[in-house]
């Protein structure tokens, strides 16, 4: 089981979802994170050591380190997601 770091920029964005339900939504798959790569809806970036992780239309960046994943964003899907 892997431990979960939230980035400041990313808890940020958290706080700043309008839609509680999409804010519990995006809060309960990044604790699905814990025991990756058995997650569902994950793709790893292109030209980035980055994953994403994607809940209806929302995305979560995120990184992966032997024992650790970092949240570094949590974007809104539109064409500057990426």
């Amino acid at each position: 089981m892997k431990q979960i770091f939230w980035q400041p920029k990313a808890l940020r964005q958290l706080r700043k979802m309008q839609e509680k339900e999409a804010k519990d939504n995006v809060y309960d798959a990044v604790e699905a994170l814990s025991h990756f790569p058995n997650c569902p809806k994950i793709r790893k970036l292109r030209g980035r050591e980055a994953y994403r992780l994607r809940i209806k239309g929302w995305r979560v960046i995120f990184r992966v380190t032997s024992n650790t994943i970092t949240i570094e964003e949590i974007k809104k899907r539109d064409e500057h997601t990426y």
